[in-house]
């Protein structure tokens, strides 16, 4: 009898492929919105910058008037002992967090929420950061870092700047060891083998001379040890 497949190992959720939350630094989200912050401006400043092992960008600890510490994604350009704010009246400053109708066009944003409140939820990886394109009525179109142009309604909330940690990617790995080191703090499946590379027992791929032999394409409804592949796909090949 051969082995489970990769996709069974992971879907059951054993201690190898759950992300070590116990080393993670906390949840990193804006703060909540309060009467203080539709007043006026809510003003913090940064206690301590941290690198979190389950994101690529590092975490500022910020403590806000009142003695609310929270931590939030660190932007380009902000240190130990610099001020920040929340709200529609802060300034037009790095670190600063303004409602969407707040931000004048073509300023670079980052950790945008989807609805507001939610804490933020796009442009949140090192080194990314979106524009804000136009205002229309109750609605913000900001370009996301992929280039797609995206609606958000203008009352969620975004921070100005560029999310820290831009050049990482920029240093080579140079060798496969490094890599896996890299991966093995988030518990990410890494090196992944090819299903056509196995045995035929190991993986439906698997068998034959470096093809499937059998389709790819497989139904919505298909048990977990034949569902590899296209799952119900609605077209297959070359556009």
């Amino acid at each position: 009898m051969g082995k489970r497949l990769t996709v069974q190992k992971r879907g059951k959720g054993s201690s190898v492929y759950k992300s070590p939350s116990h080393r993670h630094r906390g949840e990193v989200k804006h703060r909540g919105i309060d009467e203080k912050e539709r007043a006026g401006v809510v003003t913090g400043k940064v206690v301590d910058i941290m690198m979190d092992p389950g994101r690529t960008a590092p975490v500022v600890r910020v403590r806000f008037e009142g003695g609310e510490k929270r931590l939030l994604l660190g932007t380009e350009g902000v240190q130990l002992g610099d001020e920040i704010s929340y709200g529609a009246s802060s300034k037009i400053k790095r670190g600063n967090t303004l409602p969407l109708s707040s931000i004048p066009e073509g300023t670079p944003i980052s950790n945008v929420e989807k609805l507001q409140g939610d804490g933020g939820k796009f442009i949140r990886a090192s080194g990314s950061y979106g524009l804000v394109v136009s205002h229309e009525g109750d609605k913000t179109v900001i370009q996301m870092p992929s280039g797609v142009l995206k609606t958000v309604h203008s009352a969620s909330r975004a921070t100005l700047g560029i999310v820290a940690g831009g050049g990482r990617r920029e240093k080579p790995i140079l060798k496969a060891g490094k890599a896996w080191h890299m991966q093995r703090p988030r518990a990410r499946y890494w090196p992944i083998v090819r299903g056509v590379a196995m045995n035929a027992i190991a993986h439906p791929h698997g068998g034959g001379s470096g093809s499937p032999g059998k389709p790819t394409s497989v139904s919505r409804n298909t048990p977990p040890g034949r569902k590899v592949g296209l799952i119900a796909p609605r077209r297959t090949g070359r556009r």
